[in-house]
Protein backbone atom coordinates (compact mmCIF):
# COMPACT_ATOMS: atom_id res chain seq x y z
CA UNK A 1 0.00 0.00 0.00
CA UNK A 2 1.29 3.53 -0.87
CA UNK A 3 1.49 6.09 2.32
CA UNK A 4 1.85 8.80 0.11
CA UNK A 5 4.55 11.50 -0.38
CA UNK A 6 4.69 14.09 2.33
CA UNK A 7 3.57 17.35 1.17
CA UNK A 8 2.01 16.10 -1.81
CA UNK A 9 -1.21 17.32 -3.24
CA UNK A 10 -3.35 16.23 -5.91
CA UNK A 11 -4.90 19.88 -7.85
CA UNK A 12 -8.45 19.93 -7.99
CA UNK A 13 -10.38 18.53 -10.44
CA UNK A 14 -11.44 21.96 -11.77
CA UNK A 15 -8.27 23.22 -12.57
CA UNK A 16 -7.28 19.86 -14.28
CA UNK A 17 -10.63 19.94 -16.36
CA UNK A 18 -9.30 23.62 -17.29
CA UNK A 19 -6.02 22.69 -18.12
CA UNK A 20 -6.62 20.09 -20.38
CA UNK A 21 -9.39 22.18 -22.04
CA UNK A 22 -6.82 24.65 -22.66
CA UNK A 23 -4.14 22.37 -23.88
CA UNK A 24 -6.68 20.72 -26.11
CA UNK A 25 -7.36 24.07 -27.39
CA UNK A 26 -3.81 24.71 -28.18
CA UNK A 27 -3.32 21.31 -29.97
CA UNK A 28 -3.84 22.85 -33.23
CA UNK A 29 -1.21 24.70 -35.47
CA UNK A 30 -3.47 27.68 -37.22
CA UNK A 31 -4.49 28.72 -32.82
CA UNK A 32 -0.65 28.58 -32.03
CA UNK A 33 0.53 30.66 -34.93
CA UNK A 34 -2.57 32.57 -34.13
CA UNK A 35 -1.63 33.34 -30.16
CA UNK A 36 2.02 33.96 -31.28
CA UNK A 37 0.68 36.51 -33.91
CA UNK A 38 -1.42 38.34 -30.79
CA UNK A 39 1.26 37.81 -28.20
CA UNK A 40 3.41 40.31 -30.34
CA UNK A 41 0.11 42.94 -30.85
CA UNK A 42 -3.13 43.36 -31.30
CA UNK A 43 -4.36 42.20 -34.68
CA UNK A 44 -7.73 42.43 -36.97
CA UNK A 45 -8.96 39.08 -38.32
CA UNK A 46 -8.09 40.12 -41.76
CA UNK A 47 -4.05 40.95 -40.89
CA UNK A 48 -4.70 37.24 -38.83
CA UNK A 49 -5.34 35.36 -41.66
CA UNK A 50 -2.62 36.75 -43.68
CA UNK A 51 0.07 36.53 -40.83
CA UNK A 52 -0.94 32.71 -40.26
CA UNK A 53 -1.95 31.55 -43.79
CA UNK A 54 -5.50 30.36 -43.25
CA UNK A 55 -9.09 31.89 -44.36
CA UNK A 56 -10.12 34.96 -42.49
CA UNK A 57 -13.72 32.40 -41.90
CA UNK A 58 -11.70 29.66 -40.52
CA UNK A 59 -9.61 32.16 -38.66
CA UNK A 60 -12.89 33.89 -36.75
CA UNK A 61 -13.48 30.36 -36.07
CA UNK A 62 -10.12 30.39 -34.02
CA UNK A 63 -10.86 33.11 -32.01
CA UNK A 64 -14.05 32.35 -31.32
CA UNK A 65 -12.98 29.11 -29.60
CA UNK A 66 -10.03 31.35 -28.29
CA UNK A 67 -11.99 33.71 -26.43
CA UNK A 68 -14.57 31.23 -24.88
CA UNK A 69 -11.78 29.59 -23.30
CA UNK A 70 -10.64 33.51 -21.82
CA UNK A 71 -7.44 33.29 -24.19
CA UNK A 72 -7.67 36.41 -26.39
CA UNK A 73 -10.07 39.38 -26.32
CA UNK A 74 -11.77 41.78 -28.35
CA UNK A 75 -12.12 45.57 -28.73
CA UNK A 76 -14.56 46.35 -31.21
CA UNK A 77 -13.63 49.91 -33.06
CA UNK A 78 -16.50 50.31 -35.27
CA UNK A 79 -16.81 47.56 -37.71
CA UNK A 80 -13.72 46.24 -36.94
CA UNK A 81 -12.57 43.73 -33.95
CA UNK A 82 -8.98 43.80 -32.73
CA UNK A 83 -8.18 40.73 -30.85
CA UNK A 84 -4.95 40.63 -28.54
CA UNK A 85 -3.43 38.18 -26.31
CA UNK A 86 -1.18 39.69 -23.63
CA UNK A 87 -1.67 37.00 -21.05
CA UNK A 88 2.20 35.98 -19.69
CA UNK A 89 0.90 33.04 -18.78
CA UNK A 90 -0.24 32.35 -22.64
CA UNK A 91 3.30 33.17 -23.81
CA UNK A 92 5.37 31.22 -20.89
CA UNK A 93 3.11 27.80 -22.51
CA UNK A 94 3.51 29.08 -26.24
CA UNK A 95 7.28 30.01 -25.26
CA UNK A 96 8.18 26.80 -23.73
CA UNK A 97 6.12 24.47 -26.00
CA UNK A 98 8.09 26.06 -28.87
CA UNK A 99 11.14 25.47 -27.55
CA UNK A 100 12.11 29.12 -27.27
CA UNK A 101 12.94 29.55 -23.82
CA UNK A 102 15.68 31.91 -23.35
CA UNK A 103 19.02 30.11 -23.13
CA UNK A 104 21.18 30.95 -19.97
CA UNK A 105 23.46 32.76 -21.85
CA UNK A 106 20.61 34.87 -22.59
CA UNK A 107 19.67 33.70 -26.36
CA UNK A 108 17.27 31.92 -27.97
CA UNK A 109 17.19 27.85 -28.64
CA UNK A 110 16.27 28.38 -32.14
CA UNK A 111 18.62 31.74 -32.87
CA UNK A 112 15.19 33.91 -32.71
CA UNK A 113 12.26 35.69 -30.79
CA UNK A 114 10.32 37.13 -33.21
CA UNK A 115 7.07 36.42 -35.69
Amino acid sequence: MHDGIPGFAMPHPDDVRRAADSMRLLADPTRIKILWALLHGEESVACLAELVGAAPTAVSQHLAKLRLAGLVEGRREGTFIYYSAGNERVRALLTEALGLAPARDGSHANGTFAR
